[in-house]
């Protein structure tokens, strides 16, 4: 995830460059490093380095990793012949590279040739079936063909390789919610809070699915994961202080008629309500009264 300081810094060098005060070359190692998608640009100020002989021999062996990302734009903005060039001199500088091939599959993609793309892939993982790069292309294929069952299992499979990837666990999530399944997507984020427990949006995620499923238990799981939220976000997590107010009503509603100590305390509510009212007088004065209306109709 990019900082507002590296996205301040990425913008302003971007702005330098738009307005000819130079530092492409800079421009484009920061936007490698960050791993941000300015696909445009980066072949724009990509390819006014690779068209100067003079600006591309002094680059010496970063040469070739820009003709990577070069292609790579062009692929994103299909520009294919762009990046079929780019493919074709890193082909004949590196005959033998996996790496090369790859981008060789992600041009068939590009191109709509899903089934050569794949032939190719499956081809680079009989040599390497360690390669995420690849495992992760034939996600985003399955996806981009609408095939979002074998998405799923590309993705369980992938998992079982490399349980530590954070950005798959949470793909998944997403692929399952967007489903409605949503006893599957809380594993998952079950997964990402015990690798990553002081990641304020992992357990933020975990509780909107809880709340989503309702019933009693879940719905006081929920609340303490709204709770951890707020606690790891030092209390300026507005979402999760609506969360509270709203599984302390839930539970509120689910309770009635049960035992005394299946009910929940108003204690925690009323803080969240105190946190959000004070947190509307600072920044959404005008909209005071309707959470004031909101948080009316939910007491319990």
């Amino acid at each position: 995830m990019v900082s507002k300081t590296e996205e301040t810094q990425l913008n302003r060098l971007e702005n330098q460059v738009d307005n000819g005060g130079g530092g492409a070359w800079e421009y484009l190692c920061l936007v490698r490093k960050l791993k941000v998608r300015r696909s445009e640009k980066v072949l724009k100020y990509g390819l006014s380095i690779l068209n100067d002989s003079r600006k591309r021999s002094a680059l010496g062996p970063e040469e070739w990793t820009l003709y990577e990302q070069v292609a790579i734009a062009a692929m994103d903005c299909q520009c294919l012949d762009v990046a079929k060039d780019c493919i074709k001199v890193l082909q004949k500088k590196f005959p033998e590279s996996k790496r090369v091939g790859r981008l060789n599959g992600m041009l068939l993609e590009a191109k709509g040739s899903w089934a050569e793309a794949e032939k190719a892939y499956s081809s680079l993982l009989e040599d390497n079936p360690l390669d995420q790069v690849i495992h992760k292309r034939r996600v985003a294929m399955a996806k981009a063909q609408g095939n979002i069952s074998g998405a799923i299992e590309l993705l369980n499979k992938y998992l079982e390789i490399f349980m530590a990837d954070h950005e798959a666990w949470r793909e998944l999530a997403e692929i399952y919610i967007s489903l409605q399944m949503y006893k599957q997507a809380a594993f998952c984020y079950e997964e990402l809070i015990l690798s990553q427990p002081t990641v304020p949006m992992h357990h933020l995620a975990y509780a909107d699915v809880l709340y989503t499923l309702s019933g009693l238990e879940n719905l006081q799981t929920a609340k303490k994961y709204y709770a951890s939220t707020i606690d790891l976000t030092g209390g300026k997590n507005t979402r999760a202080l609506f969360g509270i107010c709203l599984c302390t009503s839930a539970i509120a509603q689910v309770s009635k008629g049960r035992n005394k100590e299946d009910k929940e305390s108003p204690e925690l509510h009323s803080l969240a309500a105190t946190a959000l009212e004070k947190d509307y007088k600072q920044r959404a004065s005008d909209k005071l009264g309707l959470l004031t209306s909101a948080l009316r109709s939910l007491k319990t």
